[in-house]
């Protein structure tokens, strides 16, 4: 048996149209689960899912957009994806913003809300709508795409790493209450990855060689050194893995 054999899985991927998401729904797909891309856009959306399914010669990804800060889009969303592959198996949860830059004492209040119903809430929402039916299945696996930033403080980014940590708190509280039912949950926490999302640490050589200077691996990290994380915890590989939080920073924390 293959250990990271994903074939007859469903998993649902949020942020899943660029950067970190983008890549772990491409490596769930490969590994034979059938994904749901989803983001705010419809069009990137579909762009990345027909990207998938020509790249696996079949029908395997379904976009299902959604704005993970409204409640009722989250239950269309997995509405949808029970009406479309009939169940949800594997929650990816790695949709989440960062409005703000700067001091603690200068965030707005609509900022630091932003930041906690993104990067918390929706997470929280999400778990409680697939959760019921892992539990009467036994099985499930939960994934939260944390930080770094949840382990350590920030003068700059403190609500993010407060909502990243936070984060890593959902996971082990679900992985203890739904662990009797085989329901999993962790997160992963990426370091300084080639994103979009964090284009301000890479972008000029200069910064970027001094965002890694710390780190022992001396580089940035790709995408898909965190989708591979994802696919562990996802299938058999992972299954006595619950609770904890996989660091992939190139050892920056170390």
């Amino acid at each position: 048996m293959n250990l990271f054999d994903l074939t007859g899985k469903v998993a649902l991927v949020t942020g899943s149209t660029k950067g970190i998401g983008e890549a772990i729904v491409h490596r769930l797909a490969e590994h034979g689960a059938k994904v749901v891309v989803s983001s705010r856009k419809a069009d990137a959306c579909e762009k990345v899912a027909a990207d998938i399914n020509k790249e696996r010669g079949k029908e395997v990804a379904a976009p299902i957009p959604a704005n993970i800060n409204y409640k009722e889009q989250l239950e269309q969303l997995v509405a949808k994806t029970r009406e479309k592959w009939g169940k949800i198996d594997v929650l990816v949860c790695n949709a989440a913003l960062n409005p703000y830059y700067g001091s603690s004492l200068d965030i707005p209040d609509d900022a630091f809300d932003k930041i906690m119903g993104a990067n918390i809430r929706s997470n929280h929402w999400l778990c409680q709508m697939v959760i019921p039916e892992m539990k009467e299945r036994k099985d499930g696996s939960i994934v939260i795409v944390s930080s770094i930033g949840g382990l350590r403080g920030s003068p700059v980014i403190g609500a993010y790493c407060i909502s990243k940590a936070a984060d890593m708190q959902l996971a082990r509280n679900i992985a203890v209450e739904y662990g009797p039912h085989n329901i999993r949950a962790n997160c992963i926490a990426p370091g300084l990855i080639r994103t979009d999302f964090a284009k301000a640490l890479w972008e000029n050589p200069e910064t970027l060689k001094r965002s890694t200077a710390g780190a022992p691996l001396r580089r940035i990290g790709e995408p898909d050194e965190i989708a591979g994380a994802a696919v562990f915890l996802a299938s058999k590989a992972g299954s006595f893995t619950t609770g904890q939080v996989i660091v992939c920073d190139g050892g920056a924390t170390i």
